[in-house]
C-alpha cells in the first residue's frame, strides 16, 4: 500500500481569530497537514528550522518581528527554502514587489484574494505528491 506524504504547513499569523479560521480552512484540504501555527518571526524562524515545512503562510506584520525578517532570514539560509505564500492586510503594491523581490510563490491580499489559499495548497500538494519518493 502506497504511503501518502502530506504538504507540510506552517502557519505564520499573529490574530488568533484569523489563525482559527485558517486552521479549519487547511484541515479540510486532502494532503495538507498543518504542521504549528506561531505568531512572531523568532517563533517562526525557530519552527522552521525544526520542522522543514514544505510550505509558509506568511503575514507581514506580526506580533513581534515582521513577515519580512522571515523572508530576509529565510534568503542568508543555505537550508532548502519552503514554498511561501504571503497572505496580507496590506496588499500595498511596494509590499508586493518587496515580497516578490524574495521569490514568494504568492502574495495574498486578506481581504481580496484570501479564496485562493485553498487551491494554491492543494496545487502545492499534488507537486508534493510526485516530487516525494514513495
Amino acid at each position: 500500500m502506497p504511503q501518502s506524504f502530506p504538504l507540510r504547513v506552517l502557519l505564520i499569523e499573529d490574530s488568533a481569530l484569523l489563525a482559527g479560521r485558517l486552521i479549519e480552512l487547511v484541515k479540510r484540504l486532502p494532503d495538507v497537514d498543518l504542521i504549528d501555527t506561531v505568531g512572531t518571526e523568532a517563533d517562526a524562524l525557530d519552527r522552521i528550522s525544526a520542522g522543514s515545512p514544505d510550505v509558509l503562510i506568511l503575514d507581514l506584520h506580526l506580533r513581534a518581528g515582521s513577515g519580512f525578517g522571515v523572508l530576509r532570514s529565510l534568503a542568508r539560509s543555505t537550508r532548502p527554502r519552503p514554498k511561501i505564500i504571503v497572505l496580507t492586510n496590506f496588499g500595498l503594491p511596494e509590499y508586493r514587489r518587496e515580497a516578490e523581490s524574495f521569490g514568494v510563490e504568492a502574495f495574498l491580499d486578506k481581504a481580496r484574494e484570501y479564496f485562493r489559499l485553498p487551491s494554491l495548497l492543494t496545487g502545492f500538494a499534488k507537486e508534493h505528491a510526485v516530487q516525494v519518493p514513495h
